[in-house]
């Protein structure tokens, strides 16, 4: 178990920090509902520099009352967080419309859709973060970020800073019990909003965070004992890692050679 305590003060000085060197009024955050994003809205709003808590339905057949629940909450705590809430599925209709979706193979449609919405949610995230001078805050553990890739290239991952990043979702968990996020919260199955069938993050990974953890922490021991179980686990990490691998290192670039160049 980690020392909540000490994490918690360590990451909101961290955020002090930077935005102090950055020069930035304020940050912006969007909110799912999610452990996660429940957090780091709440980490951020700790620093007490301004802070806008986003949240972007998209075609969603229900009320998200839990990103509703969580921003009540965080603003009867804090008198520096302003909640705003952006229903951008006429953005996303008019972007179906003009592509022509009915000429794609439904085996990738799904997918890219889904990224699109992300994308939609990045952009209208840094249009309220360029016109007040605020940094866009990123709400990804450890595991999805590093470990599996488990987020939209230019989507949920276009942010500028990551506070979170370097804790698994179990260390996240151990964190919203210390702040006292809404038992609700603390207890739904994780999801990205994204599916039109509401299927968990679990559901898409085909393994749970603790699995995923336990094969980021031993991916590196080779003559490990793995039982058959464990073994389908770790290939399951291993193929997510690799395949999202693109996501997680910067973007590579063609240096060329100085005697080629003059």
């Amino acid at each position: 178990m980690i020392k909540t305590e000490k994490v918690i003060k360590y990451i909101v000085s961290w955020l002090k920090e930077y935005i102090k060197k950055s020069k930035s009024n304020g940050f912006i955050i969007g909110i799912s509902g999610g452990i996660d994003s429940s957090v780091t809205s709440f980490l951020v709003a700790m620093t007490k520099f301004p802070t806008i808590v986003l949240e972007m339905p998209i075609m969603e057949n229900k009320k998200n009352f839990l990103s509703m629940k969580h921003a009540k909450f965080l603003k009867k705590k804090f008198s520096n967080v302003h909640y705003l809430e952006k229903d951008l599925s006429s953005l996303f209709t008019v972007f179906c419309h003009i592509i022509n979706k009915n000429n794609v193979e439904d085996s990738k449609l799904s997918l890219a859709l889904a990224n699109v919405k992300s994308r939609i949610r990045m952009i209208t995230l840094y249009y309220y973060a360029n016109v007040k001078d605020y940094l866009v805050v990123g709400t990804g553990n450890k595991v999805e970020d590093f470990g599996v890739g488990f987020f939209t290239k230019y989507g949920d991952g276009g942010v500028d800073l990551h506070p979170i990043a370097d804790l698994t979702k179990s260390e996240v968990r151990f964190l919203a019990k210390k702040l006292n996020i809404l038992d609700e919260i603390q207890k739904a199955k994780p999801t990205d909003g994204l599916w039109e069938d509401n299927r968990s993050d679990e559901d898409q990974l085909g393994a749970t965070y603790e699995e995923l953890e336990w094969a980021m922490k031993v991916m590196k021991k080779k003559d490990y004992p793995f039982s058959e179980i464990e073994y389908k686990i770790l290939k399951k990490y291993q193929i997510l890692h690799q395949k999202n691998r693109h996501k997680m290192i910067p973007i590579p670039v063609c240096k060329i050679p100085y005697n080629i160049k003059k």
